[in-house]
C-alpha cells in the first residue's frame, strides 16, 4: 500500500473509533439489560459494509483502504465479542454466551452475504 493508501486506511479508522466506543457506552450490557447491544450493532454493520466493500470491483484502492481495512477494521471488535462472551461464562449464562456468539457470528456471515449482493447490485 502506498503513502495516500495508509492516509486513506488511517482516516476510516479515526472516523470510526469514536464510532465504536460511543456504541459500546450505549449499548453496554447491565443488570436490566444484559445483551451487549453495542458490540452486536457495530460487528453487524461493519459486516454489511465490508460485503459491499469487497464486492465493488471497478472502485479505486483508496475507497478499499478507507472502508473495507479502516472503517470496518475500526468498526468491528472480535476481541470485544469474546471478552463479552467469556463474561457470560464466568458468570454460568451458558445459554447467553452461546446466544451471543452463535447470533454475533450467524448475522455477521448473513450480513457480509447481503452486503457482497448488495455490492454486485449497484458495482
Amino acid at each position: 500500500m502506498s503513502g495516500p493508501g495508509w492516509a486513506w486506511l488511517a482516516l476510516g479508522a479515526a472516523v470510526a473509533s469514536p464510532l465504536r466506543f460511543w456504541a459500546g457506552v450505549w449499548g453496554k450490557s447491565t443488570t436490566r439489560r444484559p445483551f451487549p447491544v453495542g458490540t452486536f450493532t457495530v460487528n453487524a454493520i461493519a459486516c454489511l459494509l465490508l460485503g459491499v466493500a469487497l464486492e465493488m470491483r471497478h472502485v479505486q484502492a483508496w475507497v478499499q483502504a478507507l472502508v473495507a481495512v479502516g472503517v470496518c477494521g475500526a468498526l468491528s471488535t472480535w476481541s470485544t465479542l469474546a471478552w463479552e462472551t467469556t463474561g457470560f461464562l464466568r458468570m454460568r449464562r451458558y445459554r447467553l454466551a452461546a446466544g451471543y456468539l452463535g447470533s454475533s457470528a450467524a448475522l455477521g456471515v448473513l450480513l457480509a452475504f447481503a452486503g457482497h449482493r448488495l455490492g454486485a447490485l449497484f458495482w
